[in-house]
């Protein structure tokens, strides 16, 4: 009788035992169970290359299928920390919409995106060919020679704070600074500037 009393007085407390049971082990589970990973913070991202070309030539054409431009490398490399494209013997080559020719090289070339902006370090030379244009005179012939030239191609500007030659035709004038705007067909020289003019051929 003793036996039996005791057993339903200890199964009146069985579900109690039970559930502290249960909560203690929630709790351990709880207190040991691994902590969730944290999202790493971004990290900024590093002046290294995450991509890079060999001895590349790159086309592109517009919806009619004309080339529009070629750029040519012994190699590339992409920065995505500035999304530049670095170009090593770099050698361009543009046609507009009206077929004017543009070219450009330079032992290191750095450009943006898109390639609206580009600077040429080293032996840079951009120029623009003639253009026949109907009844005037051909466009001359429009060369830009430095150590260090900037261009913007879509605003078809050139920009120097370095010692330049200009060539346009037969005149050569030398400046320690240059910027020129295509658009607005002014050319600023600065610095010791240096010109030579050559007399225009005379008409038959």
């Amino acid at each position: 009788m003793r036996l039996r009393h005791a057993w339903e007085r200890l199964s009146l407390y069985l579900p109690v035992l039970l559930m502290g049971l249960l909560a203690l082990s929630t709790w351990w589970l709880v207190r040991n169970a691994p902590t969730p990973v944290q999202p790493a913070a971004e990290r900024p991202l590093a002046h290294e290359p995450d991509y890079y070309m060999r001895d590349f030539s790159v086309k592109t054409f517009d919806a009619t299928g004309r080339l529009a431009s070629e750029v040519r490398g012994t190699l590339a490399q992409h920065y995505p920390d500035t999304d530049t494209l670095e170009i090593d013997q770099a050698r361009m080559r543009s046609v507009s919409e009206n077929g004017q020719v543009s070219t450009a090289s330079a032992n290191r070339a750095v450009s943006n995106a898109d390639g609206s902006e580009v600077q040429l370090f080293g032996q840079a030379v951009v120029v623009r060919e003639p253009m026949a244009r109907a009844g005037a005179a051909p466009t001359p012939r429009l060369e830009f020679a430095g150590e260090f030239l900037h261009a913007w191609t879509r605003e078809e500007r050139v920009r120097s704070n370095q010692p330049v030659t200009l060539k346009r035709g037969n005149d050569v004038f030398t400046a320690d600074s240059l910027e020129y705007d295509h658009l607005s067909q002014v050319l600023q020289l600065q610095g010791r500037v240096h010109g030579t003019l050559q007399p225009a051929p005379a008409r038959r």
